[in-house]
């Protein structure tokens, strides 16, 4: 696999998502939402005072939805603005992170259970939140070690969560409800950071700590690594227009 950048000079990019023929993502510290096109031309479409953006998904009717970290909102992005989509500061029990919309407009949000920065003592009080199309909220998975990148099936029957600390894949079947049931937890890394699936099933890592690299693995399998030529740590990589189901 050859890998090339795309573009440099920013700060700290997140939430990387395919839409309309355009990379989406978010610079965290300069609280933009930024997109790219396929030959490289950077546009700027918003910026978040007094919050940091992070996680993204896209919602079915093509709008693009970004949740702020600490006062725990989510914000929807259409015809050149940010507007309310839920706020989640009475459900989340701390910072929240990184999230993934499926096909049926469900969002899955990432709450830490503690707030930024990591205290030592942290333990397994991740949670992932369910937010329904009419805006209901409810906890639907728990017991987790940092959640991180999320992704989910192109049927939306499974999800996957990075666990940072815990060093491994949380596997979960999707209920028709939403609802999430733990498969079991697979594979072995430092510090998974943002994760994708692809058509295969295969989720492909993003590591944090160590040097920069992407492994695939699917359940039960060992991983395949790919050194990146990025710097620093990265999310995993968006879905292009060859397809592909893909979440960081």
């Amino acid at each position: 696999m050859t890998m090339q950048c795309v573009l440099d000079g920013g700060r700290y990019f997140e939430g990387p998502r395919w839409h309309a023929g355009r990379l989406w993502f978010v610079d965290c510290w300069e609280r933009t939402l930024l997109s790219l096109s396929p030959s490289g031309e950077r546009e700027q479409h918003a910026k978040f005072d007094g919050d940091t953006p992070c996680g993204t998904g896209i919602l079915p009717d093509g709008r693009l939805v970004v949740l702020t970290m600490f006062r725990k909102h989510l914000m929807s992005y259409a015809d050149g603005r940010l507007s309310p989509y839920a706020d989640l500061s009475g459900i989340a029990t701390g910072t929240i992170d990184d999230m993934i919309i499926d096909g049926l407009g469900r969002a899955y949000v990432g709450d830490l259970g503690f707030d930024m920065p990591p205290p030592p003592d942290r333990g397994a009080c991740g949670r992932i939140i369910l937010v329904m199309p009419d805006g209901a909220a409810r906890v639907v998975a728990e017991g987790l070690r940092f959640p991180n990148g999320i992704a989910v099936s192109a049927d939306h029957r499974r999800l996957v969560v990075a666990e940072m600390d815990g060093a491994c894949l949380a596997d979960y079947d999707v209920e028709p409800n939403g609802d999430l049931k733990l498969r079991g937890r697979f594979g072995s890394m430092k510090s998974p950071d943002g994760i994708c699936l692809d058509q295969q099933g295969a989720v492909w890592v993003a590591a944090f700590e160590k040097t920069p690299s992407f492994a695939s693995t699917a359940a039960g399998a060992s991983c395949s690594e790919w050194k990146s030529p990025a710097a620093a740590p990265l999310p995993a990589p968006s879905a292009g227009p060859s397809g592909g189901h893909c979440s960081a």
